[in-house]
């Protein structure tokens, strides 16, 4: 074979190769991304679903995103989303990472440190919003946590309204 048409065959088969490996990474989701520095993602509104309740994700409030140490991204809707399909996969948090959108400093802050109030408007009505700085009768994320595994969450209507009327 001769050189030149080893290139006239070669070269369109290369472009190709890089064109389609190109539109394969622009078009990567999230959740696609092996994320190893366990930092928050971007996402597109609609684009990706809640593993817990099949929502999908619209805006950055509320949302939380738990990275495994293998550097798997999953996206939540709401918090207790999160608390709940942590505990039923049974996924071991050690080496992870929780990023929680933050309503005071409205930026990701580390889940696991942040404060949660136990009455706000979530996406699932769980009322755990949460905070970078603490106010009274907030509380951690293992107080949160052991409400939502519990059930006492304004998604709960004897729950909510003790809360409503503790205000």
């Amino acid at each position: 074979m001769k050189k030149s048409t080893f290139i006239l065959i070669a070269f369109p088969l290369i472009a190709l190769v890089f064109l389609f490996s190109y539109y394969a990474k622009v078009n990567q989701k999230p959740d696609e991304i092996n994320n190893k520095a366990q930092l928050p993602l971007e996402f597109k509104d609609n684009t990706l679903q809640c593993p817990q309740c099949h929502m999908y994700l619209v805006g950055k409030k509320d949302t939380a995103q738990f990275i495994t140490s293998k550097g798997k991204t999953y996206f939540f809707d709401d918090i207790g989303c999160f608390v709940l399909w942590q505990a039923e996969q049974k996924i071991e948090l050690e080496g992870g990472k929780l990023w929680v959108f933050s309503r005071d400093s409205k930026r990701y802050i580390d889940g696991f440190d942040a404060w949660y109030s136990l009455r706000d408007e979530t996406p699932m009505q769980y009322g755990f919003g949460a905070y970078e700085g603490k106010k009274e009768a907030f509380v951690g994320y293992e107080q949160m946590r052991l409400r939502m595994l519990r059930g006492e969450n304004m998604s709960d209507p004897r729950v909510r309204k003790l809360l409503v009327e503790e205000r």
